[in-house]
């Protein structure tokens, strides 16, 4: 089922942020089509990727080489709900702590100035916090769900804990130390959801919410 953006007239974006493996990227995808938006999602990793201008060149000269740990912590930032890790273009060149929350609030904001768009993190949910016109939402799953999740989509049962248990936890040290909020903060969301429920169930849930919040905006 498509609706037309005009059905949603009073939201122009919804982010999602999400913990790492509870099937976000699906539930993006669901939910962009349900609405016909724009799905910013890898795309917006690529959009970062092209602010600042990555070659691997560039990396070599820049200061990682030196501080890898801070550079794992944004490659776990930057890693969306696909939940791939990065092809080598998207090595980066930059990055200082100054620069990281100027290029990612830039990229953010480009998407959100293409059209109705579901944005996936990437710090979203905080550089578009004072929008009146985006609607903010948190999906969660159980630690076991979230790896059972993970090994059915091939990763082996080490990894798939590995990932599950850093990931959202440098995501959460990055936002802290480079935007200087916290990450999961309760009062940034309009709506939380537990994608135990299954994936289309949650977009519809999530649509529905939305379009709530939109109308009460009408």
């Amino acid at each position: 089922m498509s609706r037309s953006a005009e059905d949603n007239a009073m939201v122009h974006a919804i982010t999602i942020e999400r913990e790492f493996g509870c099937g976000a990227s699906e539930i993006a995808s669901l939910v962009a089509s349900r609405l016909g938006w724009s799905l910013w999602d890898e795309r917006l990793t690529q959009e970062i990727a092209r602010l600042t201008e990555s070659t691997p060149e560039a990396v070599e000269q820049r200061e990682w080489r030196s501080d890898p740990a801070v550079y794992r912590i944004f490659q776990d930032f930057l890693r969306g709900a696909f939940e791939g890790g990065l092809p080598p273009t998207h090595r980066l060149h930059l990055l200082d702590a100054r620069r990281i929350g100027a290029v990612s609030e830039i990229a953010v904001k480009t998407a959100l100035s293409n059209g109705p768009s579901v944005i996936v993190g990437r710090g979203s949910q905080f550089f578009l916090r004072n929008r009146k016109d985006v609607f903010h939402v948190f999906l969660y799953a159980s630690r076991d769900h979230k790896i059972r999740r993970l090994i059915s989509r091939g990763e082996s049962e080490d990894r798939a804990i590995e990932l599950v248990d850093t990931t959202d936890k440098a995501r959460a040290a990055f936002v802290r130390q480079y935007l200087g909020l916290q990450w999961l903060d309760p009062h940034l969301y309009h709506a939380m959801f537990n994608t135990e429920m299954g994936e289309s169930c949650t977009a519809t849930m999530l649509v529905e919410c939305a379009q709530q919040f939109g109308r009460a905006r009408e």
